[in-house]
């Protein structure tokens, strides 16, 4: 059997920008990606909707077993933990850089939430051991690190709060105190992922250990909580669209008198900011990869209904009706553009790191999920009433996306953050324009010409 080419499924254009920045190893690992796709994910997942009961019960206590079988299959080709690169993390990573995965991570978009979870690169789980491999004692990796990087568990990052304007991290309120040989931990968490699922063993909480310190970016610190502690209450799963993503979901939490021992405190108190933004930066750029994915699949599906004989309507196929091939074209070009954002986002992170690429993940982060929510948005038109359904899956992939316009902060935020690192860039504008101005100037003047003011 044969499957569509690296070129045929990112673009031609895009994948001969950055053919030559691919290894011997990453393009025979993309190839098999591809292949395990199109022969063992892709013909899973409708089997993987069925084996999850519809039961409100059972539903959060289930391991779906065709998943579990998947990931033996993919480890045993060597498609397992893609994300870690080894460049940035030489004793647990995989020697594949950010840009090479950004193109697999596109790849694994196509296969909804599922898919990522088939080849161990699944979020929370995937920021959670970057922040372990990191940052974390080689106590806390040998306990927590190597299980999430063998998929024998899961895990949750619980920062973002209830009754908090969380998109702001310095308002968190979440108390982390020590006592004695103790840390004590007092909360009230929402929207925490994968906090539903039964393999999820370890929390990474966020909290305020020195509300009072002047600078408001060493008040927060990150301490590692097993989930069966004491006080840790999961209170209810979240809904998006009424979908709940179960068995791991996300979910509200009450960290009540926890007490864990000093040893999980991660790098050291009043480190908390610094690990989240050493965190975030890859798990947004992360699900912008997927985002192009899952555009690009949606995208697929709207070609195939409108060019479906049997979809005739007053003897003219749905594309030969009004605007569809224009809406196609502008699918096309949006996917495109964002595709080179997220390369660009992906490439600087490989040379400067996530601190060093911050303007393009933040560009990217607020770019493409609304992009490509459009693109769902534009498919689910075509399909009329059946794309609202379960029917297809274009009306769960758009609530997943529409999470990401708010998860990892809200568009607002970055389209802020975006604005002032360029406003920053003012006084230098000026500086070049009144040098050109005064050369114009000289010029003019020099040429029996009016200068202009």
């Amino acid at each position: 059997m044969t499957y569509p080419t690296i070129a045929e499924l990112t673009s031609p254009s895009s994948w001969a920008m950055i053919e030559d920045k691919f290894s011997p190893y990453a393009k025979e690992t993309l190839t098999k990606l591809i292949a395990f796709m199109h022969e063992e994910i892709l013909p899973a997942l409708k089997v993987a909707h069925a084996q999850l009961p519809a039961d409100p019960e059972k539903r959060w206590k289930t391991v779906i077993p065709i998943i579990e079988e998947l990931k033996v299959k993919a480890r045993k080709l060597g498609l397992w933990n893609l994300f870690l690169s080894k460049a940035h993390y030489p004793e647990h990573g995989v020697p594949l850089t950010n840009l090479e995965y950004a193109v697999m991570a596109e790849i694994l978009g196509r296969g909804g939430h599922f898919a990522p979870q088939v080849v161990n690169c699944s979020a929370p789980d995937t920021g959670n051991m970057e922040v372990l491999a990191r940052y974390g004692s080689p106590e806390q990796q040998k306990k927590w690190l190597i299980p999430l990087l063998n998929g024998e568990i899961r895990s949750s990052f619980a920062m973002t709060e209830r009754f908090v304007a969380s998109s702001d991290a310095t308002n968190i309120r979440t108390s982390i105190r020590q006592e004695g040989n103790e840390i004590v931990i007092n909360g009230h968490k929402w929207w925490i992922s994968g906090a539903g699922d039964p393999r999820t063993k370890v929390h990474l909480v966020l909290g305020k250990s020195d509300p009072n310190n002047a600078n408001t970016y060493s008040q927060q610190s990150m301490v590692i909580v097993p989930a069966d502690t004491p006080g840790v209450t999961v209170v209810r799963p979240m809904q998006v669209f009424g979908y709940d993503d179960a068995p791991e979901g996300h979910c509200e939490i009450i960290y009540d008198n926890v007490r864990v021992p000093l040893s999980n405190l991660i790098l050291d108190w009043g480190k908390g900011f610094e690990i989240i933004q050493g965190r975030l930066g890859p798990g947004r750029i992360h699900h912008c990869m997927r985002s192009i994915g899952a555009a690009q699949a949606a995208l697929d599906l709207m070609i195939q209904r409108v060019t479906d004989p049997s979809r005739k309507t007053f003897g003219k196929y749905l594309y030969e009706h009004g605007s569809v091939i224009a809406d196609i074209a502008k699918c096309r070009a949006e996917i495109e553009s964002s595709r080179l954002l997220v390369l660009s986002a992906a490439n600087q992170i490989d040379k400067f790191r996530a601190k060093g690429a911050l303007k393009e993940i933040g560009i990217a982060k607020f770019v493409v999920p609304s992009m490509a929510c459009r693109v769902v948005d534009t498919a689910m038109q075509a399909f009329g009433a059946e794309g609202l359904s379960q029917d297809q899956p274009l009306a769960q992939v758009f609530a997943g996306l529409r999470t990401l316009r708010l998860a990892d902060g809200p568009d607002a935020v970055h389209i802020h953050q975006i604005g002032r690192r360029e406003l920053k860039r003012s006084s230098e504008i000026t500086k070049t324009a009144a040098e050109i101005k005064k050369k114009e100037n000289a010029l003019l003047e020099k040429h029996g010409l009016k200068a202009h003011l």
